[in-house]
């Protein structure tokens, strides 16, 4: 896609293309939903340019961040040309000031500042202090941890909390008040001077490829095959409305596939229609339970990161079953159950885990052996109220993959998924043995949230 020019449409389906680059998921319609928006709002106010594509393009919340990283960089607030040009503010020039004033007149911003007044300060102290020489004649880049060095805002707290306070006791109210307005004004100018940064560096070498480094994926598209401690932290919260659903989706497939026991005096009431012969049958409804649920999790290195949200995810499920049972591998299994108890961290769990559980012999993973052993010790874990979730990418190194085993402990289930964190353009390369594996239970790319909201969707 070409650079962006100057008109307004050209900034519009970059735009739009940049947010689907990043993940955002915007339709043709609501593109056109917000080229219809822009006909009824000034086009001179920006934020009310923001208003209006946020309205119609931003579906969750989770994707506002990323989107404001992008529209600001897409409709920057200025150009370079105005940003050096920011005028002197109360009597402090931004270009000539010494250090002492700069941050004098940044603790006055931290507590007390409109967007404009930290954009422009944040743009000055950019110009003074993010120039870096780059590598080549004539060449320079931008960079916010020189602005932040410089200036040091987080060490400002003190001295703004002595002059507000001016003798008033310490740790009351007005001091956690204070506190708590100062750090948001960091954060203010941080992300100010991080936003002027990007613009910079768009403008020296193209919005197109500032953009796709600017913005990580949404939280629900992030690869779980490349996620961080962080993002756990994060999808912590989105887990547990998942398992809510999970749990409820297979108690309804349960209902839909059984029925309760006969109803014998309904039955004998209704046949006294027909001479005593019972040409229709009545059935009490089904009683009402919780599926049980076994994991069976793939913990080698190659997919550590799936496991550790997969682990996650057993976490939360134990709320939601009446038994839920969890096992990992590597070349061989180990029921981990015991290391997810109710209250437990889950990244203590996690630690304990590596050191104790017994799931490696040789240190290469192995499916079939793992089945075999779990078929031996672990059999009786599997039942006809039982739901079976395998969580893995079915890579074996070469090694035979036990299909009989595993269609042997199948048969015993009630349902059987398998979840599986590769694209399904890899599946079937190199030592992976997806689709033997998926004859016998129906397996399903798993990479990200959205696919395993997905897939708990098509249990209904």
């Amino acid at each position: 896609m070409p650079e962006p020019r100057g008109s307004l449409v050209d900034r519009h389906v970059g735009f739009v293309h940049a947010l689907r680059a990043a993940g955002l998921p915007v339709s043709v319609a609501e593109g056109l939903d917000a080229a219809n928006a822009m006909r009824v709002i000034e086009l001179a106010d920006r934020e009310s340019l923001r208003a209006a594509y946020a309205a119609t393009l931003v579906k969750k919340p989770a994707y506002r961040p990323g989107f404001d990283v992008l529209f600001d960089l897409w409709f920057p607030a200025s150009t370079t040309g105005l940003a050096g040009a920011v005028r002197p503010q109360g009597g402090m020039n931004p270009e000539t000031a010494d250090l002492k004033e700069l941050r004098a007149y940044l603790a006055g911003l931290l507590t007390d500042s409109t967007d404009q007044e930290m954009r422009e300060f944040a743009q000055a102290m950019v110009e003074r202090f993010g120039r870096q020489e780059a590598a080549g004649p004539g060449r320079q880049s931008w960079f916010s941890y020189s602005v932040l060095r410089a200036l040091s805002p987080e060490t400002l707290m003190a001295g703004i909390l002595r002059e507000v306070l001016q003798g008033r006791e310490r740790g009351g109210l007005a001091e956690k008040t204070v506190r708590q307005q100062v750090n948001t004004g960091i954060r203010r100018f941080e992300e100010a001077v991080a936003t002027d940064v990007r613009r910079r560096i768009a403008e020296e070498s193209g919005i197109e490829r500032i953009a796709r480094s600017a913005v990580r994926p949404p939280l629900d598209q992030i690869d779980f095959l490349r996620i961080t401690k962080a993002d756990l932290a994060r999808l912590r919260r989105e887990v547990y409305p998942l398992a809510r659903r999970l749990a409820a989706r297979l108690t309804i497939k349960h209902r839909k596939g059984r029925r309760g026991r006969l109803d014998f005096r309904r039955t004998m009431r209704a046949s006294l229609q027909s001479g005593g012969v019972p040409l229709t049958t009545h059935f009490k409804p089904p009683r009402p339970h919780k599926p049980e649920l076994v994991v069976l999790c793939d913990t080698s290195d190659s997919v550590s990161s799936f496991a550790h949200f997969t682990l996650l995810l057993t976490y939360a499920l134990r709320e939601q079953f009446t038994k839920v049972r969890a096992f990992g591998f590597v070349d061989t299994v180990d029921e981990i159950t015991r290391f997810f108890l109710p209250g437990s961290d889950v990244v203590e769990a996690m630690t304990r885990l590596a050191n104790e559980a017994d799931m490696v012999r040789f240190g290469r993973t192995n499916y079939g052996h793992s089945l075999e052993r779990f078929a031996e010790r672990y059999a009786d874990a599997l039942g006809p109220k039982t739901s079976l979730l395998i969580l893995g990418d079915a890579r074996s190194n070469y090694q035979p993959p036990a299909l009989d085993v595993l269609k042997s402990l199948v048969s015993r289930t009630r349902s059987a998924y398998w979840l599986n964190p590769e694209p399904r353009q890899q599946w079937d390369t190199g030592d992976s043995v997806a689709s033997e594996y998926g004859t016998v239970v129906p397996m399903y790319e798993c990479r990200n949230v959205a696919q395993l909201t997905a897939f708990i969707e098509t249990l209904a």
